[in-house]
């Protein structure tokens, strides 16, 4: 599909500086534009492709002023990522969506499909399942016997959705992801480990999206919920009876250990580490590598492991490069008074 300049600032409500019949039909990065794609700007690194790209638009925030000539077209906006954001799920949303359910899928006679559903070859969908309208699933997903996926959703390819699991509407499930998996439940013995049913189920709500290879374990007893909005990257490891709050977002390679109540808008960086049992409030923000223990209050950036106030880490790993220098300082004037004391 085709678009001109003005179309597109129409849909952004922005403001075209340049040629408004300027057409489009792809999107590219602004250090790879070709023409008839739009770019964006929105980080000052780039700044300087804007005045060679040879993208034909290029969306900017309201603020930005040229120095220089530009042969793109402009589009001003309040937030060009976001913008960008917009158009790209207008560009999907306008793609042509596969239908029908595949004869080499296998569906349980119990199992109830919804109207518009693409089910691909080698799905699998179990006894008693309810999958709502205007699904999308891919080959070789799992789906187990008594799970219910909303309207709306996506399943990537060799996804697996457990016994009783409950999807809600509009969500994304990215190939490989495990819903529903038994949690880390052993009681020790004189013989070894004794596994501990794991007998509750997961509960994903609205608008989630789950990255590839990320694994949400069933509750031991009652739930483990991801809220509405919460976007979970790839490589994630979220325990047994956990809760994550609404909107919150994690980078690849976190692990929320078991019976953790994490709270709205938190964002966690790679490779975070949430110890169990423990409260971590509202809008929290967990850096890359932080390694939290215990509660925490809420609204607060934390860095290190164990996990501090990230500008005490910040001032703390400062020192670390003086340490050496320190260390021989301290030796020169621990030799500077013994020698006094000698003297005395």
């Amino acid at each position: 599909m085709i678009f001109t300049a003005k179309q597109i600032a129409s849909f952004v409500n922005g403001e075209v500086i340049g040629n408004e019949n300027a057409e489009i039909y792809t999107f590219a990065k602004i250090e790879e534009g070709v023409p008839g794609a739009i770019s964006f700007l929105a980080n000052p690194k780039y700044t300087d492709y804007i005045y060679s790209t040879r993208s034909s638009v290029v969306l900017v925030n309201k603020d930005f002023n040229p120095t220089q000539e530009i042969s793109a077209t402009l589009i001003k906006v309040d937030n060009a990522y976001e913008s960008l954001a917009k158009l790209m799920a207008m560009y999907e949303a306008s793609k042509p969506k596969k239908q029908g359910v595949s004869s080499l899928a296998s569906i349980a006679p119990t199992a109830k499909i919804g109207e518009n559903c693409y089910i691909a070859p080698f799905v699998v969908v179990g006894e008693g399942c309810e999958i709502g309208d205007n699904c999308h699933i891919q080959s070789g997903v799992s789906i187990g016997d008594g799970a219910r996926i909303g309207n709306d959703c996506i399943i990537y390819a060799n996804a697996s959705v457990y016994h009783d699991c409950r999807i809600g509407n509009n969500c994304i499930l990215h190939s490989g992801c495990v819903i529903g998996a038994d949690g880390f439940g052993f009681a020790p013995t004189a013989d070894g480990y004794e596994k501990i049913p794991q007998i509750g189920i997961v509960v994903v709500e609205d608008n989630v999206e789950i990255g590839a290879n990320t694994c949400i374990d069933r509750a031991t007893m009652g739930t483990t919920t991801i809220h509405s909005g919460v976007k979970l990257d790839n490589l994630i490891q979220i325990a047994h009876n956990c809760e994550i709050g609404s909107h919150t977002a994690m980078a690849a390679q976190v692990a929320v250990a078991g019976t953790t109540k994490m709270g709205e808008w938190c964002i966690c960086g790679g490779q975070a580490g949430v110890s169990g049992h423990s409260t971590i409030g509202d809008r929290t923000t967990i850096g890359p590598q932080c390694g939290t223990i215990g509660n925490r209050k809420g609204g607060e950036r934390l860095l290190g492991s164990p996990a501090m106030d990230a500008k005490e880490y910040i001032r703390a790993t400062a020192y670390l490069k003086r340490l050496p220098e320190m260390d021989k300082k301290i030796k020169e004037l621990t030799r500077e008074l013994e020698a006094l004391k000698n003297k005395q």
